[in-house]
């Protein structure tokens, strides 16, 4: 896997540099906005994954997240030293697929490597289907199985769970979550109602609703399904 690393500090840059190599990835290093704009746009098409900081002497990972997403559909990993919420869910809503706040262990950074490019590889299955966990959804049939039997769903409970299946292992707010199933059946959904709805889809699909293991509540971000 070849990964586009974008940070400032030579010596972060220099140390992401080093483990990364010795977990067998190939690394395309820059430390400024504007070369790794140039990168973007003469080589995107050969890197697999990208890192950017999001503070750049000249410029924000913020912009190199729109100028990658513009060309095509590649998977980015915010590099951040703030940890609050706006800035976090502002990268997310511009397409980031996760973040990691500095400083992080090198571990903990390679799993969500892992995580979102195996997220970016699911041909494998077949593509009316989308597993998680012991839940099957067949999207040809609109329905969804667990553990082999139909579990029914509403139309907007299997819209959301359907939201939440096709972004395996990524942050969703409730903002984004209202932004797309408010329209379903013409019905107009609003934060007590989603509450209401997650509610639900744990009581049909966990096998414990109180400790959810499938639809997982990230405190003060929003829910996600999948590591």
């Amino acid at each position: 896997m070849k990964i586009l690393v974008v940070e400032d500090d030579r010596t972060i840059a220099s140390g992401l540099e080093y483990s990364l190599k010795q977990e067998n990835y190939e690394i395309v290093l820059c430390h400024t906005a504007v070369s790794a704009i140039e990168v973007i746009k003469h080589r995107i098409e050969e890197i697999d994954l990208c890192l950017f900081d999001l503070s750049l002497p000249d410029g924000s990972g913020y912009d190199l997240c729109k100028h990658a997403k513009q060309i095509r559909d590649i998977p980015v990993i915010f590099l951040t030293a703030f940890d609050d919420e706006v800035n976090v869910v502002m990268g997310l809503d511009m397409g980031a697929d996760d973040y990691i706040t500095k400083p992080f262990r090198i571990r903990e950074l390679i799993s969500r490597i892992k995580t979102v490019h195996r997220r970016y590889n699911r041909h494998s299955q077949p593509k009316n289907t989308i597993d998680v966990e012991n839940i099957q959804i067949n999207t040809l049939e609109g329905k969804v199985y667990k553990n082999g039997q139909e579990v029914v769903l509403t139309a907007l409970e299997y819209r959301l769970f359907l939201l939440f299946a096709t972004h395996i292992g990524q942050i969703l707010t409730r903002a984004q979550l209202l932004d797309r199933i408010w329209d379903v059946a013409g019905d107009f959904v609003n934060d007590n109602t989603l509450t209401v709805y997650i509610k639900r889809l744990r009581e049909k699909l966990e096998d414990d609703p109180q400790k959810p293991t499938i639809l997982k509540t990230v405190r003060g971000m929003g829910y996600k399904v999948g590591d």
